[in-house]
């Protein structure tokens, strides 16, 4: 069972990758590639999270939860894991919710920042990863220097949660208003007459 749960991570990471590759060159670039890439990018995103499920779950069919939780190496794996799994159903969230819309404006910077973020979170995940298989990689060295030892438990400050909390509460408004605003009668009929 731990050559399944090896094999299946490698899908998540690679549909991350290309949707990654996907949202910066829909983001910053024009023509016919952009409008391919846009297109194209909710269905991988689909894909994304339907491995990344298949390899969490083999992930705990593997080893027991008792030895998962004793070692702070595997902690750390399975957080990542996680925080990968919420970020990239999030960016799915608002691909799917925004659909055309997703790279116009400001949005495109916010789909391109989260996936940005998303794709350090999947390294760190993969390079714990390869700790664990016994073959770490060099990108252990820049998670160090970011202060991270891979060999204890990666730890948040309260005060670090506490902006988390509300950076989250505060988009979550922002996103809200911006819904209300939209659906707004003025709003809609502006729109109308402008077409």
């Amino acid at each position: 069972m731990t050559g399944i749960h090896h094999m299946l991570v490698h899908f998540p990471e690679a549909f991350w990758a290309l949707a990654t590759l996907m949202i910066l060159v829909g983001a910053l670039s024009r023509g016919r590639l952009a409008e391919i890439a846009q297109a194209a990018l909710l269905p991988v995103l689909v894909l994304s999270l339907l491995a990344a499920l298949a390899a969490i779950v083999s992930g705990f069919l593997v080893w027991p939860m008792e030895a998962n939780l004793a070692s702070p190496l595997v902690r750390n794996h399975i957080l990542m894991a996680l925080w990968s799994l919420g970020l990239w159903t999030l960016i799915t969230a608002l691909a799917w919710q925004a659909r055309d819309a997703a790279f116009i404006d400001s949005r495109r910077w916010a789909l391109v920042f989260l996936a940005l973020l998303g794709g350090g979170l999947f390294a760190i995940t993969g390079t714990l990863g390869g700790h664990l298989a016994g073959a770490p990689t060099a990108f252990s060295a820049l998670v160090g220097a970011l202060g991270w030892n891979v060999y204890t438990t990666f730890y948040v400050p309260y005060w670090v949660l506490a902006v988390m909390v509300l950076v989250g509460l505060g988009c979550a408004w922002l996103g809200v208003r911006e819904f209300r605003q939209s659906r707004s009668p003025k709003r809609v009929k502006s729109r109308v007459t402008i077409s």
